[in-house]
């Protein structure tokens, strides 16, 4: 059982969450968060990411509520009844991705995604790339703007956009997804067992130069970036009774 006073809230820089905070730890108070048993997050689903990076790694559950303009991964707003609201949470496990890039010049950058991890063109010619799974070449070249690897979580995001398909948490797969794909024009993606190592090669780096993305971390000019599950981290978000990520996920295959 979570103490009541052990609980940290949080907010994003805008008028509304800020104000919201305030609110808030009027009615239940503020634990620092260095002490803190569980988080509320306040914002939209871009500060919950926030969120979650930044306690990655201390097991403390983090319960959002939107006061942003997206909020996938959020409940909603109320001042009302907190503590009930945190009892009655039902908690869904996130395990990110691990991002091993390698650069131009030989520096080598590791991030975590628990979104996606994304290949990208940095100028205007389009990205080539070659594609290797478990150390078995499936795409020998890939003319794209770029090609993104998936959490199920992160499946109704920017893989979403990018017209990938929407995981179940349970699945145990990762979408694979190109981004406007110029050359194989029919390939949609792939689906991939959660154990995967994918390796993305940039050909003519030089010429056509890539940046990867893990969630809010970018590195340009990349020529290699391994990607792989990391089971070692995990993210606990809670979620209202009924309302729980793996519903959300299934709902949002029937909005229209």
């Amino acid at each position: 059982m979570v103490r009541t006073d052990r609980v940290a809230i949080l907010a994003s820089a805008t008028p509304l969450a800020a104000a919201a905070r305030e609110r808030l730890t009027e009615r239940y108070g503020n634990c620092p968060i260095e002490q803190a048993e569980m988080i509320v997050s306040l914002g939209g689903d871009g500060f919950m990411l926030e969120t979650l990076h930044r306690i990655l790694g201390r097991d403390i559950p983090v319960y959002g509520m939107n006061c942003g303009s997206v909020g996938f991964l959020m409940n909603p707003f109320s001042e009302d009844d907190l503590h009930g609201r945190l009892a009655r949470a039902q908690a869904a496990v996130l395990r990110p991705l691990r991002m091993h890039a390698v650069t131009a010049t030989g520096t080598v950058e590791e991030a975590l995604a628990l979104n996606e991890v994304s290949l990208l063109r940095q100028f205007r010619q389009t990205a080539k790339i070659r594609i290797t799974i478990d150390g078995r070449v499936r795409l020998a070249e890939l003319m794209c703007d770029g090609v993104l690897v998936s959490t199920p979580a992160g499946s109704t995001a920017y893989n979403l956009s990018a017209h990938g398909p929407i995981v179940p948490l349970s699945a145990n797969v990762l979408p694979l997804t190109p981004i406007s794909a110029f050359r194989p024009r029919r390939w949609r993606g792939a689906l991939l067992p959660a154990s995967a190592e994918v390796l993305f090669e940039v050909l003519e780096s030089e010429k056509r130069p890539v940046a990867a993305v893990a969630d809010d971390t970018e590195v340009r000019d990349v020529v290699s970036v391994a990607v792989s599950e990391d089971h070692h981290v995990a993210a606990t978000v809670l979620f209202d009774p009924d309302q729980g990520l793996s519903e959300r996920i299934i709902a949002e295959q029937f909005t229209v």
